[in-house]
């Protein structure tokens, strides 16, 4: 989500930088040459077509209608886009402390990396659930998804969490070198 939000203000900044320079383009112009109107856009033929609308008019309530509906949207994505913090239990009344769900997935995914047996393993973290995936090193992999997902119910416990996440654990096999 917070990819989104990234772009969508760099469109916008883009946006509005380009308007900005737009418009002092024009306005140099109309101060170097008074009278003879704009240099990119035609500022005379804007003005005549947008005094013959009115406020009622079909098209002018389409486009608050569309800039409407586009705001709330960009609300929505903002307020979804926050920080996901997860909270931990609080030491003192005064003290809030909380994680971040990268370092939650950090914690397990160094423990269950050491586990015997683990070539790679991939871990995301919120504040519900816990995800490993894990590839075995061999095509064998034994008890390894039962060690796994012990390791990172292990790890979440330890931690002082307000709420215990669900711990999800998926082992995969090597693919066989041809």
């Amino acid at each position: 989500m917070r990819l989104l939000v990234r772009l969508i203000t760099t469109l916008l900044g883009l946006a509005v930088a380009a308007g900005g320079a737009l418009l002092a383009i024009e306005a140099v112009w109309v101060l170097a040459r008074p009278g003879t109107g704009g240099l990119i856009v035609p500022w005379q033929q804007v003005h005549t077509g947008l005094s013959s609308l009115s406020w009622h008019d079909p098209q002018v309530l389409a486009t608050a209608a569309v800039v409407a509906v586009v705001g709330v949207l960009l609300v929505l994505i903002a307020i979804d886009a926050g920080a996901k913090d997860i909270r931990l239990h609080d030491p003192a009344p005064e003290v809030t402390v909380t994680t971040d769900r990268r370092s939650l997935a950090r914690l397990v995914g160094h423990q269950v990396r050491d586990q015997d047996g683990v070539a790679v393993a991939s871990v995301t973290a919120g504040s519900k659930r816990v995800q490993v995936k894990a590839t075995a090193q061999f095509r064998e992999s034994g008890d390894l998804r039962a060690r796994l997902t012990e390791t990172a119910e292990h790890a979440v416990q330890d931690l002082p969490l307000r709420s215990t996440p669900k711990v999800l654990v998926s082992v995969t096999v090597p693919k066989e070198q041809r």
